[in-house]
């Protein structure tokens, strides 16, 4: 079963599935090193892997994969996911990264985030989202808390960056908490 993937709107960017046209964009993003390093993302990839990869996201049953693009222009500045979902289970993993220092403190993440948070609890029915996030990134830390995650711990030394371990936080959100901070149908 296909998941539900309507386009989301918000007050300054807009969300919408990745299609394979959005390969160029995702590629862009995936040669900037700021961005590779708050993700975590160690691979390489060519072209035609993230071409075929941006292929087949739409009809995932188990992932909702969004460009984030601005309110007037529909070019992928950047990607929010929920991955990993199990539907029995109720939950989902997060995921976001912005095309590079340029979409950096704009808001645009954190307005991608409300989004796909409330496309995952309302929509989907969702009752936990979780997320990892490295222990190097405290504007993403604050973004994530400002929206209503929790932080649960840590999984120490999780990732090797320029020769150094790295820790990751594990924080969540489940639908109660959604609720309590945002109402119903906000």
């Amino acid at each position: 079963m296909t998941l539900p993937k309507p386009p989301l709107s918000g007050t300054i960017i807009n969300l919408r599935p990745i299609v394979k046209e959005d390969a160029p964009g995702m590629f862009a993003a995936l040669d900037d090193e700021e961005s590779m390093r708050l993700t975590g993302t160690t691979g390489s990839f060519t072209f035609e892997q993230v071409e075929k990869f941006c292929a087949r996201l739409y009809d995932a049953d188990d992932r909702v994969d969004y460009a984030i693009t601005l309110k007037d222009d529909p070019t992928y500045i950047g990607e929010v996911v929920l991955n990993q979902i199990d539907m029995d289970a109720r939950n989902a993993s997060f995921r976001i990264a912005l095309g590079g220092a340029q979409y950096f403190n704009k808001g645009y993440g954190s307005e991608a985030t409300y989004l796909i948070l409330k496309h995952g609890f309302e929509t989907l029915g969702l009752h936990r989202i979780e997320l990892e996030v490295y222990d190097f990134n405290p504007r993403a830390q604050y973004v994530y808390e400002k929206v209503g995650f929790v932080k649960e711990g840590v999984r120490r030394d999780v990732l090797l960056w320029d020769g150094k371990y790295q820790s990751a936080i594990v924080m969540s959100m489940l639908e109660d908490e959604w609720r309590a901070k945002y109402g119903a149908n906000q």
